[in-house]
């Protein structure tokens, strides 16, 4: 009976692959493993190149000096020995193979007794023989270099002298090059590891930064040393910090004060609720037609009053997303539409127009519901039969302006600071339909296309909005 076996599919990705295979080294590994590699080949050139120049210059030593010495030898003078006459340069050339080759019926190499025979070939036989001036070569066999130079008729003077001590030299510079730049590839890698983890510093930090931020929502900004790259890059984390820290109190504030609001008219229309459905249980108290007519009266203006506050707060999460696409706008057609849509419920109000030209980039639907609640605030706080006066024109300045001037009491100067604020209703408007929101969403819009809006007093005495909005004339 055969073992089970166990099939694993393998063509599953790791999950783990990015972690240890594509980001096998860290960044700090990667500097450190660049400077050393920066330094080897630095060093690997350098004794590359002082080997070459000392190897040459040794070769060319040796050769130069074993030219001058069969130079000297092939000039001394005859020695008698007791059996024949031997140049003389064989009785001082005991560092050297030197022999004297003649060329006749036979070959014939003629070498001091105490010393070893010269190598020699068909170059010194050739120079012997006086068909070549000069030989100079390295004989394979011998490992050395062997000179030639002509001594009269069939006759030539070699010598050789054994490459052994210059190879050693070489071996040893060669080792003392590697040392020394095995020395300096590890101080490189020190270095460079010194280096890149005291640069790389900030870079931790900002790592433990994002993953605290990531783990706890700790949004408190980093500590900036410095003025180089770095520095920026944790100066712009903490503006994103700052950003984002922002918004979530933007969002915290928002949320509580639509909790608020919110508290208000459901409570009462649970209580309106809670009245007719105990009404309508046996035995209970019956309601007259009048007191049923006036609950169910309340019960629709609360679920307007939500519907209104919930449509407010749709509209400012809406806006505070970002905008990609922009649009060519002409404040014209925005403030036509919406007047066009605040005349459908302004009742006896008139408005009084006067619009000039003005193009800008920008979403058309924001700066509509902008226009439009600065034109229902007016017709809210406007008597019957009043005007409420419209007037757009540029200023001169790269700007133009959107009035909206109504016949109410105005703002009083204790409420003009609030009136943009979320939820702020002033003691006049409590009474009055509305969210809180409107004048919120105007300012927003604004400042989302590079304008603001301002709150002020009509010369006759109502209030006076101003949107002021960057654009050119059409």
């Amino acid at each position: 009976m055969t073992e089970p076996v166990q099939v694993v599919d393998v063509s599953e990705k790791d999950p783990r692959g990015d972690r240890w295979g594509t980001r096998r080294f860290s960044l700090r590994g990667r500097v450190t493993l660049l400077a050393a590699a920066s330094v080897a080949g630095a060093v690997a050139l350098v004794s590359l190149g002082a080997y070459l120049v000392v190897r040459d210059n040794l070769y060319q030593q040796v050769d130069d000096n074993l030219v001058a010495r069969a130079h000297a030898a092939v000039e001394s003078p005859q020695v008698q020995t007791e059996l024949q006459q031997v140049p003389g340069a064989f009785l001082a050339s005991a560092d050297l193979q030197i022999g004297q080759l003649t060329v006749g019926e036979k070959v014939r190499l003629t070498y001091p007794q105490s010393g070893s025979r010269p190598p020699y070939g068909d170059d010194e036989i050739a120079v012997a023989s006086g068909d070549s001036p000069f030989s100079l070569r390295t004989d394979p066999k011998t490992d050395s270099r062997v000179v030639a130079l002509p001594q009269g008729a069939g006759q030539a003077m070699v010598l050789a002298q054994s490459l052994g001590p210059t190879k050693r030299t070489l071996n040893e510079l060669s080792v003392v090059l590697f040392l020394i730049g095995g020395a300096g590839i590890l101080v490189a890698a020190a270095a460079g590891t010194a280096v890149a983890r005291a640069g790389l510093r900030p870079v931790d930090r900002l790592t433990s930064a994002a993953e605290r931020v990531a783990t706890t929502g700790d949004l408190r900004p980093i500590p900036v040393s410095g003025d180089d790259e770095l520095a920026r890059l944790t100066q712009s984390f903490n503006t994103m910090l700052g950003t984002v820290a922002e918004s979530q109190e933007r969002q915290r504030q928002l949320v509580a004060d639509a909790g608020h609001e919110l508290r208000t008219p459901l409570t009462s229309l649970r209580t309106n609720l809670e009245l007719l459905l105990s009404a309508s249980r046996p035995g209970a108290r019956t309601l007259s037609d009048e007191d049923r007519s006036d609950i169910e009266a309340d019960i629709r203006g609360q679920l307007d009053e939500l519907t209104q506050l919930i449509g407010d707060l749709v509209e400012l999460a809406r806006q505070d997303e970002p905008r990609i696409e922009h649009e060519r706008v002409e404040m014209v057609d925005v403030v036509e539409r919406a007047l066009d849509r605040a005349r459908r419920r302004a009742g006896e109000i008139e408005f009084g127009v006067s619009l000039q030209p003005w193009v800008l980039t920008g979403d058309t639907s924001a700066l509509e519901r902008a226009v439009l609640n600065l034109l229902d605030n007016a017709v809210k706080f406007s008597p019957e039969g009043s005007t409420v006066g419209v007037r757009l024109y540029p200023v001169g300045d790269g700007t133009a302006v959107l009035e909206v001037e109504d016949s109410g009491p105005g703002i009083a100067d204790e409420d003009l600071p609030k009136v943009f604020d979320r939820f702020y209703r002033s003691s006049e408007a409590r009474t009055l339909p509305g969210s809180g929101l409107g004048l919120a969403i105007v300012q927003h819009a604004a400042q989302r296309h590079g304008g603001d809006v301002y709150a002020g007093r009509a010369a006759a005495g109502g209030a006076l909005m101003t949107l002021r909005l960057p654009g050119a004339p059409a």
